[in-house]
């Protein structure tokens, strides 16, 4: 089916078709891929002109990307793709850019925002149904951007995303890579072409733009072999352009040394402190003063379903988090044990969705039975697979020495519950996997769902 994109002047007709293969009756210019810059301009000319167009395509992603993006260019915008495996940084790192760095009112940007969690044109917010958006969508939100007179861009871009080149014609001013992890395996055939997916996008760069890389990371370096980018480096272990060191890391916050100079953030977790310093980077290289980045990286606030976190009456700490890969588990878990006593319980609830990369069901449950003191395996959005199935893999997973650690309740909530009766004073539940959503997709129906709002019930109604 052809899609159709109608802006304020004349009607872009897009499909795999010949144009008399269309329906209705058009006049437009018949555009071959094969010469993308004829193509273009042609573009550009028959909107002008109001006339139709109908598009034959070579390569649907590609075509599709350029074409949109001369149709919608109506301006310029500083686009700053913040790319990662995890979306766990990348929501919060995208996030954080747009709402603490350049929308604070000292500094008065106009900006916008494209992540999993939300699409934001300055003051108006509208619901993210992909991380990245296809190109239609994509450049409509840009054209959008620009019409609100939005100065900057920051945008999280999935693997996906980049291999169906759903960013294709964006010329981007800077990227940064977080990290890579065991993920999007379903998808991908290997691990290393889903690491090449990722550094295609810093290929493409071009030698204004920037490529900011975590040199901790071993994947960091690949990332800018064959860029044309500054090449940047940021990094708590090694030596970089940008470097932090954790100084305190409380459930209150962190006390970080960003380049010699101390800031306290209320954000917890190592991850959270190479997240900050990316932004930093970034803000940086923007041309933001370091005292002025460092001040909004101090009233920055989590992102919501990022560890977010509410303690009970009977000091009983309940936390929230995306955690939803295996790295991201173990870092979530890993930020718990650096913070905690060790003379409270600290009880995780998770799930692997359906529909998606198999593989790493057993190792999440190995990393949750490890790493706490009752692991209880659920259901996540179970989607069209058996959610009792999908526990059963994830059991697999688990050491015999962590056997009597973990139970498994396949009702979500009912899960949560568990935890919260099996909780007593100051300890501590993780709920993990879902974070920021407000639904459960079971046999492709969402029914409201929100593990914040219910683990707050349940633990006020226990009495806890």
């Amino acid at each position: 089916m052809p899609a159709h994109a109608k802006g304020g002047r004349s009607t872009l007709v897009w499909g795999t078709a010949n144009p008399e293969g269309l329906k209705g009756s058009y006049s437009g210019v018949y555009l071959n891929t094969d010469d993308i810059t004829s193509m273009v301009e042609q573009v550009r000319d028959a909107n002008r002109s109001g006339n139709p167009i109908p598009v034959k395509l070579e390569h649907a992603g590609v075509s599709m990307g350029r074409v949109v993006s001369a149709w919608d260019s109506r301006g310029t915008l500083e686009c700053v793709l913040e790319i990662d495996e995890s979306v766990l940084e990348g929501s919060i790192g995208a996030e954080f850019l747009r709402t603490g760095v350049c929308k604070d009112l000292s500094l008065g940007y106009k900006v916008g925002l494209l992540s999993t969690v939300k699409i934001i044109v300055d003051a108006d917010e509208f619901k993210a149904t992909h991380t990245t958006p296809d190109s239609l969508t994509l450049n409509y939100y840009l054209d959008q951007m620009v019409q609100e007179g939005c100065e900057f861009c920051f945008m999280e871009v999935s693997s996906h995303g980049i291999h169906q080149k759903r960013t294709a014609a964006l010329e981007f001013a800077g990227g940064v890579f977080t990290n890579l992890s065991h993920d999007h395996l379903d998808y991908h055939n290997t691990f290393a072409e889903y690491r090449d997916v990722k550094k295609a996008f810093f290929d493409q760069l071009s030698k204004t733009a920037f490529a900011i890389t975590n040199g901790d990371d071993k994947n960091g370096s690949i990332m800018l072999q064959n860029t044309k980018a500054k090449k940047i480096t940021y990094a708590l272990k090694s030596y970089a352009d940008y470097r932090a060191q954790i100084l305190e890391n409380q459930l209150s916050g962190l006390l970080l040394k960003i380049n010699e100079n101390e800031v306290w953030v209320k954000l917890i977790g190592s991850f959270n402190a190479y997240n900050l310093l990316a932004i930093f980077a970034v803000a940086v290289e923007l041309g933001i003063e370091k005292v002025e980045a460092l001040r909004l990286l101090s009233e920055l606030e989590s992102v919501s379903g990022r560890f977010q976190f509410v303690v009970s009456e009977t000091k009983i700490t309940a936390i929230v988090d995306y955690a939803h890969t295996p790295d991201a588990l173990e870092n979530v878990l890993q930020t718990i044990q650096d913070i905690r006593t060790k003379n409270e319980q600290l009880i995780t609830v998770v799930g692997c969705g359906g529909d998606r990369d198999t593989t790493k069901r057993p190792i999440m449950a190995a990393i949750a039975a490890a790493l706490s003191d009752k692991a209880i395996f659920t259901a996540d959005n179970p989607r069209t697979e058996d959610p009792e199935t999908i526990i059963q893999e994830m059991e697999k997973g688990v050491a015999p020495q962590n056997y009597k650690k973990t139970l498994s309740i396949l009702d979500r909530k009912q899960a949560i519950k568990t935890a919260c009766q099996l909780a007593n004073t100051n300890d501590i539940i993780l709920i993990a996997g879902k974070g920021h959503e407000t639904y459960q997709e079971i046999n492709g129906v969402r029914y409201d769902f929100d593990d914040l709002e219910i683990v707050t019930e349940l633990l006020q109604q226990l009495n806890k």
